[in-house]
């Protein structure tokens, strides 16, 4: 895995030499060739601008110098002492004279930093940009760099050369010798004889899952417990300081630019080749949830699949070449200062195609209205599909933390074509059987409520590919099968035309044959099912209208037709996923435009319009 993260880092050419790193910052102090403050000029967007080549000191480092801070960037406390407390000033204002240091320190290779020194070491001048950071309301922890005239100074290469030899200076791998006793070792990374870093660069971009804004280690041996054979820190895990900066720099980057969010993951891929955006199948197997407009898009992922299949047998060279690249996944989040690695996969792009369009393809799912098929969902939709209805108290990373291992076993049923795991079906069913008894379904039909019709279509998406990977079932459509040899397939069907039947009759009763008799009947459908049968006679005879009559009446006949022998007395848990199904996809049919407008015929009964 370090040695891809090497590679990736050289193959996108990104800046890896220690002590040099890539950093965003919000805000930027302008000032004139003499060091006369012009005032703060907002960088980027709200998050930032992106620099890729700044000066870094690693925490180390920045230990040993105590106090220690950046180098033409630091945090506005640091800076100009801005809205420091009182019993932190004494250690800011170390901090910031160090950092008003540096830059005199650096003046005889940039010369104009002496001016901007001077500046910085006048109290008024502090406060007039600390009253001008209150104005843009900065905060103190964000960070700060510096320009004179029109020259961003972090983009000003002038300084990288008094950079190294500062870092040289403060003795930049003095740990090192300390950790193997002057040793070389093969490196982990590269397989070359190196001195290894006696402490890894820390990791940033996982501190909305779990990782501290700060950064967290990948590689670390804080504790007795981790070392062996005498060893001491990162001696353990022999890697050159080039070869850790380079994994930092590749990781960050990834992170920041091609990972998306998977139940309180980041799952962070690339390829050993360039893949146009069009051919990325992971790129719609892993969006985290549609938005406003997407529809077509998320419609379109299963085309596109079968369309990379399709030019990836064209033989044409780039075709062939793209196949035989390979593909890396890595699913990382953080905990206690660490970066946690949740999963890591690898293998050939051709397979990891295939198997993708295979995965959309038995996802592929009626929409709940009959009109079409439902919206291909992405994993993140998948895997919270198998939780309760997240509340809106409830924090997000305490809803996910139940699927921990789940979430892992989805992903790879997607890349490597396995079996879906057992408890994909029993967490669905469990939550499915609640969320009809709640009368959930019927509020989320009529009032259009998007977020919970798609998380049904999610449900019934997975338990169709549950069926057809686990079991072998050739029979399971997209939609209404009348042909599905299953008995609890066409007891879920009975199920929703009994419910349908007495809405007919009775309209809205409350808690209908749905809420009292759904769960009982997905477990044992022949005693419960032959008690509605009874009632359903008396809900025939009070329809008014004929035609509607023998229409509900033909519905029934063909269903129990299609049961080959007696009701089954129970059904297991595979079973009563058939019967769920069985259940959707006979009212998605007759929720359908065409069926709506068949049975409107008989009757006023108001039909649900495609969206």
């Amino acid at each position: 895995m370090i040695d891809q993260l090497v590679r990736y880092a050289t193959q996108k050419g990104l800046h890896s030499e220690p002590g040099f790193a890539t950093q965003t910052i919000r805000w930027c102090l302008s000032f004139s060739a003499d060091g006369r403050y012009l005032g703060v000029v907002p960088l980027g967007d709200k998050v930032g601008r992106k620099f890729d080549v700044c000066p870094n000191l690693s925490q180390p480092e920045l230990v040993r110098l105590n106090p220690g801070s950046q180098f033409l960037y630091e945090s506005a406390d640091c800076v100009v002492l801005y809205k420091v407390k009182p019993e932190d000033l004494q250690k800011k204002q170390e901090k910031h004279n160090f950092f008003i240091g540096l830059l005199e320190q650096a003046s005889a290779a940039v010369p104009e930093l002496k001016a901007v020194a001077q500046s910085l070491r006048d109290p008024q001048i502090c406060n007039r940009i600390c009253e001008d950071l209150e104005r843009n309301k900065v905060k103190p922890t964000d960070k700060l760099t510096l320009q004179v005239g029109s020259n961003l100074l972090l983009e000003d290469s002038r300084w990288h050369d008094w950079w190294r030899r500062f870092r040289s200076s403060i003795g930049g791998n003095v740990g090192a010798s300390q950790a193997t006793g002057g040793a070389r070792m093969v490196c982990f990374a590269t397989g070359d004889s190196v001195v290894p870093e006696p402490t890894h660069p820390k990791i940033r971009g996982l501190a909305d899952v779990g990782g501290q804004s700060s950064g967290s280690s990948l590689v670390g041996f804080d504790k007795d417990a981790f070392e062996s054979y005498g060893l001491k820190q990162s001696a353990n895990a022999a890697v050159s300081a080039e070869s850790a900066a380079a994994y930092r720099a590749a990781l960050e980057d990834l992170l920041q630019n091609n990972a998306n969010r998977l139940a309180g993951t980041k799952v962070a891929y690339w390829y050993s080749h360039a893949v146009p955006s069009e051919n990325d199948p992971l790129a719609y197997l892993l969006v985290e949830q549609m938005e406003e407009g997407q529809e077509a898009q998320a419609r379109s992922a299963l085309q596109r699949a079968r369309n990379l299949l399709n030019y990836l047998h064209t033989g044409r060279t780039e075709a062939i070449e793209l196949g035989h690249s390979y593909f890396y996944i890595l699913t990382l989040s953080g905990a206690a200062g660490r970066v946690m690695v949740r999963d890591w996969a690898m293998g050939q792009f051709e397979d990891l195609a295939t198997h993708v369009a295979e995965w959309f393809e038995h996802l592929r799912i009626v929409r709940y209205d009959g009109g079409g098929d439902a919206l291909n969902p992405g994993l993140e939709r998948l895997v919270t599909s198998l939780l309760p209805l997240r509340s809106s108290q409830q924090q997000y990373e305490d809803w996910i933390k139940p699927l921990s291992g789940v979430r892992t076993s989805l992903l790879h049923a997607a890349i490597e074509g396995t079996p879906l795991p057992f408890e994909v079906l029993g967490r669905i069913l469990y939550h499915h059987n609640q969320f009809v008894l709640s009368g959930e379904w019927e509020k989320a039909v009529e009032t259009r409520n998007r977020n919970l019709l798609n998380l049904l279509q999610a449900r019934m998406a997975l338990l169709k590919a549950y069926n057809i990977r686990n079991k072998g079932d050739k029979n399971m459509k997209s939609n209404l099968n009348k042909q599905h040899p299953s008995p609890a397939y066409h007891c879920g069907r009975l199920m929703a035309v009994y419910a349908r039947l007495q809405e007919a009759a009775l309209g809205n009763v409350g808690a209908g044959v749905v809420q009292r008799f759904y769960a009982a009947a997905c477990a044992t459908p022949a005693l419960v099912l032959a008690r509605l049968d009874r009632t359903a006679r008396f809900h025939l005879n009070s329809i008014e209208s004929k035609g509607l009559q023998n229409w509900y009446l033909d519905q029934l006949t063909e269903i129990y037709n299609a049961i080959p022998e007696r009701l089954p007395r129970t059904l297991s848990l595979e079973d009563q996923s058939l019967f769920a199904l069985g259940y959707y996809h006979q009212l998605a049919e007759m929720r359908s435009p065409a069926k709506s407008e068949s049975s409107s015929d008989q009757s006023n009964q108001k039909t649900i319009e495609e969206e």
